[in-house]
């Protein structure tokens, strides 16, 4: 089970990360296209067509899809003040109920996510760009996000009670 969460936060960070660089080769593209126009007269202008509405789709896959692998490498940001000064039992305990505790938040809000790819699908809501879009497409991928979070979540949770320590301690806390 380890090696399938491990590949599938692997995935999901790999997925991320080639939405990042297809955001720069659009946004790239387009700028060079922008100063030809301005080196060559309005003759030679041209836009990629909703290059900003992909921007912002790929903006938004690449933020949900690297949730939960961050999560679980230790990236996000934790404050450590308060954890840092208790007995590690408690600790252990208090990271334990925000873990879990955020897990049923994240879970709340997928259900909406879930309930918002359905409306989108059934009233046929397009993106407003020039190459329409239909929303739930991009929206699916958001809730794609927010479960591997949620998986990422629970296996913390999992792997915190079964060590008997926070699993989390990146090498500034040590």
């Amino acid at each position: 089970m380890r090696r399938f969460l491990d590949r599938l936060y692997g995935v999901a960070a790999a997925i991320a990360g080639l939405c990042i660089i297809g955001i720069c080769l659009i946004v790239s593209a387009q700028i060079l296209l922008n100063i030809t126009a301005r080196l060559l007269g309005p003759g030679y202008s041209w836009t990629i067509p909703s290059y900003a509405d992909f921007a912002g789709f790929m903006l938004a896959a690449a933020t949900f899809l690297a949730l939960g692998p961050t999560l679980r490498a230790g990236g996000h940001i934790r404050v450590t003040l308060l954890t840092g000064r208790l007995p590690a039992r408690v600790a252990l305990w208090l990271e334990v109920a925000v873990s879990a505790l955020a897990a049923l938040l994240v879970a709340y809000l997928l259900r909406y996510v879930v309930q918002l790819i359905g409306e989108s699908w059934r009233y046929n809501d397009l993106s407003p760009g020039i190459i329409p879009i239909p929303l739930w497409i991009p929206q699916s991928v958001m809730a794609l996000g927010l479960v591997i979070f949620l998986i990422a979540l629970i296996d913390l949770v999992i792997s915190d009670i079964r060590a008997g320590r926070p699993t989390l301690r990146t090498p500034e806390e040590v």
